[in-house]
């Protein structure tokens, strides 16, 4: 099925983001910084204007009630912020203070010292600030900070993540592969919150860079009406210390907070900081793919059933099989977990067919989803993300696995990128719904999703198989094909559909390495018959 959404007006919101990060990325070219060098001072100001804009409503409810209370005013109690979960802000701290500063003083020491001062206040951003703002001239950042006060004081607590949000994909493209690192495309990260429906527990991102799954979790349970900061307890884990950093500060600009563990010697292959194995109700990730150079033997004590590696290691020099294992098994008996990871894992062969065929058997794959090219900011090609569902096995899905083939589904937003919009983002997260028996919910997505859903099932929607678009597979058709989790294996093509270029290269890559496969077997089968014979002969 082919869906190519126009592209769509900007918001007012939207509007404002674009020029705000114009103008900054202007500043930028002229001062002879490196992108890195730029983006966390930036957005530390975007940050600090946020926490002022907060402050001040909170400081103005606490003058009004300390000029009728017997026991005086608490508006300089940093106590009585933090009861409100809001920043204190001491009178040099302060956004308009730094605002109004003549560009005669030394505004990148006034600046960093704002930093050290709100950190003072409140430990939870204790060595999360940026404090390189020295890098900058005076005249520079107080253009930057004249800028970043457009920022409109009206608005919710909502847009203002959502420019942050906007900044850090800005710098994400960028800053090309390194960008890739800590930023994972919002709405890819969408689908996944809206296939694993975070409403409660506790979630757990094991490479959760600036922090954008806990950011998209927590705008699920806000659009259900819900207390994201009640409802969620989150937990993640960053081997890069500045992007823990980043992750923390994006979350204190959505007002949670979580313990990240970053930077030092913490490394998800070996260490398990948040004793995770069997204890999440949630798990969202965008690990890094093909890594080599792992040191299994380190993992050795680690693999075995009620362990973070429960079918073993693979062979081969490649850790995506240990990230798919960390994720299944940090879960609870009743546990989703949604990741992305490279297309090679759903057709690996060898250790890691194996242990693909264990999980499988497992009966935890859910879902599995075909995502085209150009998603993401920093590699152009497809990839797939992965659904599972510990609970699944109890239900009437145990024996079956749900595959998508979305990689028609896409808007064109310029000539290298792609995304999905709210609609057919809530379109693919209600095919998903139909399949497990729950009931619609376009919350996201709207009327717009709820008519394609009504146009591809019915009018009264039930689930179906759609040649080229969806099509649930039972374990024994997966073991036909190998234990192979490609959807395009399963999917087929729609009638009257031709099958692209793209598609063609892929399914010619597929069949290029079963081939490769099956002439390793038979070299081996050779050598095998070969050294039978001889021994017979010799006896």
């Amino acid at each position: 099925m082919q869906w190519i959404a126009p592209a769509e007006k900007d918001s007012a919101t939207t509007t404002l983001e674009k020029r705000l990060w114009d103008a900054a990325d202007q500043f930028r070219a002229n001062s002879g910084l490196k992108p890195q060098e730029y983006s966390g001072p930036i957005l530390g100001l975007i940050f600090l204007r946020f926490a002022e804009v907060r402050f001040a409503v909170l400081r103005a409810k606490l003058e009004a009630a300390g000029s009728s209370a017997r026991r005086g005013s608490r508006v300089d109690d940093p106590t009585a912020y933090q009861a409100e979960s809001v920043l204190y802000l001491s009178p040099v701290a302060r956004f308009d203070y730094l605002l109004t500063l003549p560009e005669s003083a030394d505004i990148g020491a006034k600046v960093n010292a704002a930093m050290r001062e709100i950190e003072q206040y409140n430990l939870t951003l204790a060595g999360v600030l940026p404090k390189t703002f020295n890098l900058f001239t005076s005249t520079l950042l107080k253009e930057l900070l004249k800028k970043v006060s457009e920022i409109p004081a009206t608005l919710d607590f909502d847009a203002f993540g959502r420019i942050y949000e906007y900044f850090l994909g800005e710098f994400a493209m960028t800053e090309g592969q390194g960008g890739g690192e800590f930023y994972t495309p919002s709405s890819i990260v969408r689908l996944l919150t809206e296939i694993i429906e975070p409403f409660h527990g506790r979630i757990l991102d094991q490479a959760c860079g600036s922090g954008g799954m806990f950011v998209q979790s927590a705008r699920f349970v806000a659009e259900h009406q819900k207390n994201p900061a009640a409802e969620l307890a989150i937990y993640g884990v960053e081997k890069t210390d500045e992007t823990g950093r980043l992750c923390r500060l994006n979350l204190a600009v959505h007002g949670l907070e979580g313990d990240i563990k970053h930077g030092g010697n913490v490394n998800s292959y070996y260490d398990d900081p948040h004793n995770a194995t069997g204890q999440f109700d949630f798990v969202l990730a965008n690990p890094p793919f093909n890594v080599n150079a792992v040191d299994k033997e380190r993992l050795t004590d680690m693999v075995g059933a009620g362990r973070r590696f429960p079918f073993g290691l693979p062979r081969t020099d490649n850790a995506n099989y240990l990230w798919i294992q960390l994720f299944y098994s940090s879960l609870n008996a009743l546990g989703r977990a949604g990741f992305v990871m490279a297309n090679s894992a759903s057709d690996a062969r060898s250790s890691e067919q194996a242990l693909r065929q264990q999980l499988i058997e497992a009966k935890a794959v859910d879902v599995m989803v075909a995502v085209g090219p150009n998603m993401f900011y920093t590699v152009t090609l497809p990839v797939t993300l992965w659904f599972l569902d510990k609970g699944k096995a109890k239900t009437p899905r145990a024996d079956t696995v749900l595959f998508i083939d979305a990689r028609h589904i896409y808007r064109q937003v310029d000539r290298a990128h792609r995304d999905w919009t709210p609609a057919q983002i809530g379109f693919m997260a209600n095919l998903v719904r139909l399949y497990r028996g729950e009931a619609l919910d376009v919350t996201f997505g709207g009327e717009e999703a709820a008519a394609k859903i009504k146009e591809v099932f019915g009018n009264a929607p039930a689930y179906a198989d759609v040649a080229g678009l969806c099509k649930v597979a039972t374990l024994q058709e997966i073991e036909a094909q190998g234990w192979s989790l490609n959807p395009g294996r399963y999917v087929g093509v729609a009638p009257g559909e031709h099958v692209s270029d793209e598609d063609f290269n892929e399914q010619f890559e597929a069949l290029n390495e079963e081939l490769e496969v099956l002439n390793a077997q038979a070299r081996e089968l050779e050598q095998t018959i070969a050294a039978n014979v001889a021994e017979i002969l010799g006896a």
